[in-house]
C-alpha cells in the first residue's frame, strides 16, 4: 500500500473498532540484560561516556532487537506500533553527546517498524498494521523556569525546540511513518513546537499525515506538570486538529480513568489512553498483570469512552494481547460534535459560547 492508502485504512480501522498500540519499550530492553557493548556496537565503540541507557541508539547499534519487539507487540494484536524514537532529538541526545546522530537514529528507527509492520500486514491483510512516529518529552521545559529564583529563566528558546523537532519529525516522515504521536506530554509549550515542527512539512511539500497527541496528567492533582487541567491542555491543542487526543503515563488505568472520561466528554476527535501497568512499587517496578490491565480497559471500552488503548510503562507484549482480547469486537467512542464556542487556555480552560 502507498502511505496514502494506510492513512485512508488507518481512519477505516479507527471506524470500526478500538485500535490498539503497543506497550513498553524500557522495560522491555531491561529485560533483555543488555551491556554497554549492546549500546556502542561498533558505530560507538571509541564513544566517551556512558551510552547504556540511550535506548534510542539501539536502532543503529542493535537493529535486530527493535525489530523483534515490533514484530512482539504486533504478533500481540497491535495495530499500530511506535518508533523507538522517545529520545531522538538534539536537545535528547545531547545528553549523551549524540546530536550529531539524530537523523540516522530516526531513519533507522522508522525504517524498522515500517519493514515489520509491512511483513504484518501481507500476512493479515484484514488487520493491516501502522507505524506512528514517537516524538517523546524533553528534559527542559519552556513553560516552566530553569530557576526558582528567576521565574524568566529559560535553558532553551522556542526556536531551538522547535528546530530540535524539525530535525526530528523530517527524518521520521522521510523513513516511512503513517502518523506522528506527540507523547508524554509534560509541557504544552514544547508540544506546541513540536506541532509546528509537523505542521510545517507540509510547507515543505510533504505528504500530510496524521498527528496524535498524548499528555500526561503527572499526579492526583489532575493537572499536567506545567500546571493544566485536561480541559485547557485540550483547548492549547485543538487547533492542530489531531486525528487523536489522549493521555499515557504516569498514572495506572484506575487514576487514569475520570481524567479520559472527561477528555472523551469535550474532544470531537478519537480518545485515546495507555496507562501504565499500575503505580509503581517501592523497587520501582510494576505489578499489575496484563490480565489486571485487560479488565480495566475493557470496561472503558464497555463504556464508550475510548478509541484507542495501548500500554506505558511497566506494560509488555502479554499486557498487549490481554487488552486486544479483552476490546475485539467492541464498538469504538463516538466522536461527538460540540456547539461552536471560542474555547481558550491558561491553566483553567476559558469557553465564550
Amino acid at each position: 500500500m502507498t502511505r496514502s492508502e494506510r492513512i485512508a485504512a488507518l481512519k477505516q480501522a479507527a471506524r470500526e473498532r478500538v485500535l490498539i498500540l503497543d506497550g513498553s519499550w524500557g522495560v522491555m530492553f531491561q529485560k533483555r540484560g543488555l551491556d554497554e557493548a549492546d549500546y556502542r556496537g561498533e558505530r560507538f565503540k571509541d564513544h566517551v561516556g556512558q551510552m547504556k541507557g540511550n535506548n534510542d541508539i539501539l536502532c543503529l547499534t542493535r537493529p535486530d532487537i527493535v525489530g523483534e519487539l515490533h514484530d512482539a507487540y504486533y504478533g500481540a494484536g497491535a495495530d499500530i506500533s511506535e518508533t523507538n524514537t522517545f529520545s531522538s532529538t538534539s536537545i535528547g541526545q545531547g545528553e549523551y553527546g549524540r546530536e550529531a546522530d539524530v537523523r540516522d537514529i530516526n531513519l533507522a528507527a522508522a525504517r524498522i517498524a515500517r519493514e515489520s509492520a509491512d511483513r504484518w500486514t501481507a500476512k493479515e491483510p484484514d488487520k493491516p498494521r501502522f507505524v506512528a512516529g514517537s516524538i517523546g518529552p524533553l528534559p527542559v521545559m519552556l513553560s516552566m523556569s530553569s530557576d526558582v529564583n528567576d521565574p524568566g529563566a529559560r535553558k532553551v528558546t522556542f526556536e531551538q525546540v522547535y528546530e530540535a523537532y524539525s530535525e526530528q519529525v523530517r527524518a521520521l516522515h522521510d523513513g516511512g511513518v503513517d502518523l506522528f504521536l506527540i507523547e508524554t506530554i509534560t509541557d504544552t509549550l514544547n508540544c506546541k513546537a513540536a506541532i509546528k515542527a509537523i505542521l510545517d512539512l507540509q510547507d515543505q511539500g510533504l505528504e500530510a499525515l496524521p498527528i496524535w497527541i498524548s499528555g500526561t496528567i503527572t499526579d492526583r492533582s489532575g493537572r499536567t506538570l506545567s500546571g493544566q487541567t485536561v480541559e485547557a491542555f485540550w483547548n492549547s491543542v485543538r487547533h492542530a486538529k489531531p486525528f487523536a487526543i489522549g493521555l499515557n503515563c504516569a498514572l495506572g488505568a484506575d487514576l487514569m480513568r475520570p481524567h479520559i472520561a472527561e477528555l472523551s466528554r469535550i474532544a470531537d476527535t478519537l480518545v485515546s489512553a495507555y496507562p501504565n501497568a499500575g503505580l509503581p512499587n517501592a523497587m520501582g517496578e510494576y505489578d499489575e498483570t496484563p490480565d489486571q490491565t485487560g479488565h480495566q480497559l475493557h470496561d472503558w471500552a464497555g463504556d464508550g469512552i475510548v478509541n484507542i488503548l495501548g500500554g506505558c510503562c511497566g506494560t509488555t507484549p502479554e499486557h498487549i494481547r490481554h487488552v486486544a482480547d479483552a476490546v475485539r469486537g467492541m464498538t469504538p467512542r463516538p466522536v461527538p460534535e460540540r456547539p461552536t464556542a471560542m474555547r481558550l487556555a491558561g491553566l483553567e480552560p476559558f469557553e465564550l459560547a
